[in-house]
């Protein structure tokens, strides 16, 4: 059921959502918790989908806070709300709210946002692209115990790493942290069948790839040892390389699914390495609400040495 409320009120909002619960069948609520989306026009689609398809393993409330501006004379810039409602077959799992702010309003997207919020539910804000500099400080970010950025969203995908580290605060987290799950795991797995003393490391990606950064940061953060960047055509994560007293532990991903682990004395092997859609990754971060210390471990490492091409 798809319900369209032109110049209203975050009152009047919350009344038809009960209504539409009503319609549908569903008067009570069993979600779990509220997903602020905070985009513009050009990416909502693709994000309240991804956030849809993230919301059948968590059933949410998910509030897609649209800020709209107006190109004209300011006197012709007019204040209103105008929302569009999904519940039942039309929204996944959970229930979608659209909330297009015009004018002023953009600047108190905070009030707005704060009624519609799931009564006693943890509250995630996810930025697809544009996140604040400071999201626990941002207006929506104050309302939520998780805070959701993508550094490859950003112009400058490495260098923003700086800024978020800067700003780090228990509660925030990165998309760019996210896509290195499976890398991580991998990595762990290879040294507990291999464990080996490790001499130096090199992580090789495309350019301005800032999962790649991180990871670098972190295994330098853990192995203690220097690791290098290295440039090549991707895509993103392509290879990464630990040096050992016994040979060279590798994970190769060209493209595709499949990667290849090479461990000194064992055969290859092909392991499951794929590159997941946003859908994967917001579901990932639902699962967790607590400070993630090894992310904040990782960011505020030292940087990695100078790329150099493969």
């Amino acid at each position: 059921m798809r319900t369209e409320l032109t110049d209203t009120t975050s009152s009047k909002v919350d009344r038809a959502l009960l209504e539409a619960r009503r319609a549908v069948g569903s008067p009570t609520m069993g979600l779990v918790l509220t997903l602020v989306v905070v985009t513009d026009e050009e990416n909502a689609y693709d994000a309240v989908r991804a956030a849809s398809e993230a919301s059948r393993e968590h059933p949410c409330r998910i509030i897609a806070v649209i800020k709209r501006t107006s190109r004209g004379p300011h006197r012709l810039r007019q204040t209103r709300l105008d929302a569009e409602l999904r519940v039942g077959s039309d929204a996944g799992s959970g229930e979608i709210v659209l909330l297009r702010l015009h004018g002023e309003l953009t600047s108190q997207a905070g009030s707005v946002v704060l009624p519609l919020l799931v009564p006693d539910a943890p509250v995630v804000a996810w930025w697809p692209a544009d996140a604040p500099a400071d999201p626990a400080r941002d207006e929506l970010g104050v309302l939520a115990q998780r805070r959701i950025t993508d550094a490859q969203a950003a112009a400058d995908p490495v260098g923003v790493l700086a800024e978020r580290a800067a700003s780090y605060a228990p509660g925030d987290t990165d998309l760019a942290w996210t896509r290195l799950t499976p890398w991580r795991s991998l990595l762990a797995a290879a040294f507990d069948q291999k464990p080996l003393p490790v001499t130096g490391a090199a992580v090789e990606s495309e350019a301005d790839n800032a999962s790649a950064e991180l990871l670098a940061r972190w295994l330098e953060d853990r192995l203690k040892v220097p690791v290098q960047r290295v440039v090549t055509d991707g895509p993103v994560i392509t290879r990464v390389r630990l040096e050992t007293t016994a040979g060279e532990i590798r994970v190769d991903r060209p493209a595709g699914v499949l990667a290849s682990l090479v461990l000194p004395g064992w055969p290859d092997r092909k392991v499951a390495l794929k590159i997941r859609s946003n859908a994967e990754l917001i579901a990932e971060e639902l699962r967790r609400l607590d400070a993630d210390e090894v992310y904040a471990s990782a960011l505020r490492g030292r940087p990695a040495q100078a790329s150099l091409s493969a």
